[in-house]
């Protein structure tokens, strides 16, 4: 191994701890419901908002769809907060609120059917290189017609960006497969399975590669042990570019079968399964603690909104979300009561937005908010798209959505996180979305970072103040959010309102309407 390739492995091995220093300099795991002048980190000063305005106050319960990979409803903290469709008799095998989907008691799942459910999934580039390589078969540059060469150029493009993914993928997997025989490979030698910080520290390294991994595993080990830090920073890395190679950008890879419906019928709307939970529920587990964890318990975490019912509605798989399931997902959601949607997914390609744009018409014509996270690729969405998105095929908006960035504790140049996705005219405010500590399937807790962690801060923060004053509608409580956000130096050139969310600010605005 040459200078340069050490250089790069020894840059993978601290890319693997990133998550993990976040967090250990955040310090308060409850970081983003406090206040900055009081605790000197960029919350949203919600216990300071419980504390001084909503004492004594009463509040109504709202419903929030958590648009998701599916929430482990009997965790500790959120078992209580779960939506239940009262309506619908568990385990009867007929649908008995005639809505068209059989038990759906907790929610609904739209990646599943009768033999089981979708977990590993292709993205959106991937399907549609894969639709219009079976209609651009025969063609060539010569012999396409004229009608069809925008739609060719197009595939030619979308090709061409598939293959530059393939191969990324493929070399970060190589990379972080060392870094991840390395790290076991210290183990092994030491002998242990789960080495202490002793262990490491009195351990003989040979060569730089070993010396650069006992260097991370030394600061790692300071603040959590071996097992934690390789199956919450090593592994899932591996796993990542494992699953981009072998699954996501896989063109003979398609796990749709197993659902049973047309994948070519975006207006299909009856079909999946009553898990709501899924095979993965890590993701949504965590969005949903966020947003209302509950918070007169005394275990794990207080969510920002202490009056809500979370209904689980499972649309997102590992890859990119179809359509199809946004559509219906949101359409689901909005017919069973929800009055704030949390979509904290999104890609940058779109199969048919037709279908998702009439959702989302529909949910704003029935007085929905919709919170969608901006992305975490550090673009800039006044030049790329992020899908969904709020603008429509006609060029005019959805009035009752924000797109949401991520931030961090830090009253500085360091505010942005810096994956987070940003734009002046398309990202509407920034919320902590950096070392949030939330609910984790299987009765646990972690720290996770990303825009899908600040869109549900902001989701929790809509139904709080939908909650307290429940005859607002939502595109006031858009503006109230809006209006009422902790103005930064740092976001004012990358966002509409260049500020971070702020529960006081919004709730003492939502008074005076």
């Amino acid at each position: 191994m040459n200078k340069n390739q050490i250089k790069r492995f020894v840059a993978f091995a601290l890319l693997a701890t990133a998550p993990f220093i976040a967090s250990a300099q955040s310090q308060k795991k409850n970081w983003y419901n406090l206040d900055l002048k009081t605790d000197s980190v960029f919350g949203i000063s919600t216990e300071k908002a419980y504390t001084e305005l909503l004492k004594g106050k009463k509040s109504s319960t709202v419903i929030v769809g958590i648009l998701d990979s599916g929430v482990d409803g009997v965790h500790e903290d959120l078992k209580s907060v779960m939506w239940v469709n009262k309506k619908e008799k568990a385990g009867n095998g007929k649908d008995d609120d005639k809505n068209g989907y059989i038990d759906d008691v907790n929610g609904w799942s739209f990646l599943g059917g009768k033999d089981g459910n979708v977990n590993q999934e292709t993205l959106e580039i991937t399907r549609l290189v894969r639709r219009d390589a079976a209609r651009f078969a025969n063609v060539t540059e010569e012999n396409v017609a004229a009608a069809d060469r925008k739609a060719f150029e197009t595939y030619l493009a979308n090709k061409k960006e598939l293959q530059k993914g393939l191969d990324k993928a493929k070399a970060n997997l190589q990379r972080f497969e060392s870094v991840k025989n390395a790290v076991e490979g210290v183990a092994k030698k030491i002998g242990k399975e789960n080495p202490t910080l002793d262990d490491i520290k009195n351990f003989t390294a040979e060569g730089q590669i070993e010396n650069s991994i006992k260097n991370t595993l030394i600061r790692a080990l300071a603040n959590m042990d071996y097992k934690t830090f390789y199956e919450t920073q090593i592994k899932p890395g591996y796993d990542h570019y494992y699953d981009q190679v072998n699954y996501n950008y896989n063109l003979t890879f398609n796990p749709r079968n197993i659902v049973g419906d047309n994948e070519n019928n975006s207006n299909e709307r009856i079909y999946g399964n009553a898990d709501s939970k899924g095979p993965d529920p890590s993701h949504g587990t965590h969005v949903a603690g966020i947003v209302g964890a509950d918070r007169k318990n005394t275990l794990g975490i207080n969510g920002v909104a202490d009056n809500v019912l979370l209904m689980a509605v499972r649309n997102v798989p590992n890859g990119d979300e179809r359509d199809k399931d946004v559509a219906n997902a949101i359409r689901y959601a909005v017919d069973n009561g929800a009055k704030v949607l949390n979509m904290s997914f999104g890609k940058a390609y779109s199969w048919d937005k037709k279908v998702v744009d009439d959702a989302v018409k529909y949910a704003v014509s029935k007085d929905v908010l919709l919170v969608h996270a901006a992305g975490n690729d550090n673009k800039n969405l006044d030049v790329d798209t992020n899908f969904p998105t709020n603008k429509y095929e006609d060029g005019t908006l959805a009035d009752a959505w924000l797109t949401v960035g991520a931030s961090t504790p830090y009253n500085d140049n360091r505010l942005k996180a810096s994956f987070s996705n940003y734009g002046k005219t398309t990202v509407d405010v920034f919320a902590p979305g950096f070392a949030i500590y939330s609910t984790y399937p299987d009765q646990k807790y972690q720290d996770n970072n990303g825009t899908s962690m600040a869109s549900p801060v902001v989701a929790g923060l809509a139904a709080l103040i939908r909650s307290y004053y429940p005859k607002l509608k939502a595109v006031q409580v858009k503006e109230i959010i809006m209006k009422s956000v902790e103005k930064a130096d740092a976001l004012k050139d990358i966002s509409v309102t260049g500020g971070v969310v702020n529960a006081y600010n919004a709730l003492k605005l939502a008074a005076t309407y």
